[in-house]
């Protein structure tokens, strides 16, 4: 394997326990088991890579799902090996922290870019080059939201790959600084492999947690409450909107790279 492409074809079959064929032409990435689980039940298709780093599920419309962990190095590592299959769109449908008081537990987050704090995506661009989502993925994203007769925020995200931070006030008070609405370990690094990677990308973020004070730090009781009112929506919202882009949103894509 002497190229990135030859290793890509090799290992997404490995890590994911799927061929390449089976994926569909667009895909939905999450970083949660539960997401998998119900997406599987509702169109009654098998998860595929149990015991693998990774799982992923395809319904009958060619719609797929891959649960790739956590953190920024597994997001890397999805977008890398997507190279196999060349979707035509990928969304994130992951949780952040909110930042600011306009931000509450429940509320959608739609952003408009990510600042690259992990330091992954390094690896792949200069640290000045922004992580931004493709804006006609995130166009129809929207329209799916408001469907729904949802609110939703828009503005930066801050990526970072510190999980235990909540204590640090001085982080917090950097945080507050920059002024990002929320905060999470996956979006910019998505956004800026995806971009390095030529695949169009998005992200549709759920409010968790509000971490910037400490009765709102996320805990096994908070962390089921929101996955009880909350996340089957955020997946039904990412499952219409990445069926219905190839016949209802505008083309992503208007020219080569």
């Amino acid at each position: 394997m002497k190229t990135k492409l030859d290793i890509a074809k090799n290992w997404l079959p490995r890590y994911t326990g799927t061929q390449i064929d089976e994926f569909g032409d667009y895909l939905l990435l999450t970083n949660f088991s539960y997401y998998i689980t119900k997406f599987a039940e509702r169109f009654n298709c098998e998860i595929k890579g149990i015991g693998r780093p990774m799982q992923a599920a395809t319904n009958n419309n060619g719609l797929s799902i891959i649960n790739f962990g956590i953190g920024s190095a597994n997001a890397a590592t999805i977008m890398d090996l997507l190279i196999a299959r060349q979707p035509k769109g990928v969304l994130f449908l992951g949780k952040c922290g909110g930042l600011k008081t306009s931000t509450e537990i429940g509320h959608f987050i739609l952003p408009n870019a990510a600042i690259r704090g992990e330091g992954t995506g390094n690896d792949y661009l200069p640290p000045e080059v922004p992580a931004l989502p493709s804006f006609k993925l995130h166009k129809f994203v929207s329209d799916k939201i408001v469907a729904h007769n949802l609110d939703y925020r828009t503005g930066v995200v801050y990526t970072t790959n510190r999980r235990v931070w909540e204590w640090d006030n001085e982080f917090k008070d950097y945080l507050k600084k920059i002024g990002a609405i929320g905060i999470d370990m996956e979006t910019a690094t998505i956004f800026i492999v995806g971009y390095a990677n030529q695949i169009a990308r998005g992200a549709l973020l759920l409010v968790s947690d509000l971490p910037m004070v400490p009765e709102g730090i996320k805990t096994e009781e908070s962390d089921r409450y929101v996955t009880t009112h909350f996340t089957d929506l955020h997946l039904q919202i990412g499952i219409e909107a990445m069926s219905e882009i190839e016949s209802k949103g505008e083309k992503i894509k208007h020219f080569k790279y």
